[in-house]
């Protein structure tokens, strides 16, 4: 049988190894803040959907730089060895009552970060669906959670639902836009939402 392309180690995934990331999306991370510096040192950032680890390892060592807190959180554990002292590891559903209410303890947040995806099933609009479903819960905890000035980046996959999610995001946030990393695998129909500067609730 054939193999995929998935299958096959790229550029980025052997990159991650050398560099000592659990996984690929690093990079996306890696380019949405090279291109509007989401995350700055001292931050209190969310990191929603976060295992095996990537987006949190980056974090600590790139965007926060020890002068921080990162509350990760996944219905899987971290896949980091030591998890980095700076992260605050929460494994469970982040939408359940138990597990928000932890989440917003730490907050609010001056970013929140999402590369969360559903289980995927191979039919377009069932898995458009289910990531449009986490997306809006994502931005909920985002209109709740996130400070005046704050950041917000969401992973949806394309499918429709990103248009009704970004003109809601343009109503939160100074600047609004959809991005695509060259890091994202050319088969991916997944986007990312970036929303800048949180606008204060009397603007909105």
């Amino acid at each position: 049988m054939a193999k995929s392309r998935r299958d096959t180690a790229d550029f980025y995934t052997l990159k991650a190894r050398k560099e000592g990331y659990p996984a690929r999306s690093v990079y996306k991370l890696e380019e949405i803040q090279q291109g509007h510096r989401i995350i700055k040192s001292g931050d209190t950032v969310l990191d929603v959907g976060a295992a095996p680890g990537s987006w949190t390892l980056y974090t600590h060592r790139e965007l926060i730089k020890g002068n921080g807190t990162i509350v990760a959180v996944d219905l899987n554990p971290l896949g980091l060895n030591p998890v980095p002292p700076t992260v605050i590891s929460y494994t469970g559903d982040a939408f359940s009552k138990e597990i928000r209410e932890k989440l917003v303890s730490h907050g609010p947040y001056d970013a929140i970060i999402s590369d969360a995806a559903p289980m995927t099933t191979g039919n377009r609009s069932v898995d458009t669906s289910r990531s449009e479903w986490l997306a809006e819960h994502v931005l909920m905890l985002a209109e709740e959670h996130l400070k005046v000035h704050g950041n917000l980046v969401i992973k949806i996959f394309q499918g429709g639902g990103e248009v009704e999610l970004l003109k809601r995001m343009r109503q939160l946030f100074v600047k609004a836009k959809p991005f695509k990393p060259k890091a994202s695998r050319s088969d991916s129909f997944e986007i990312f939402l970036v929303g800048l500067d949180r606008l204060a609730s009397q603007d909105v």
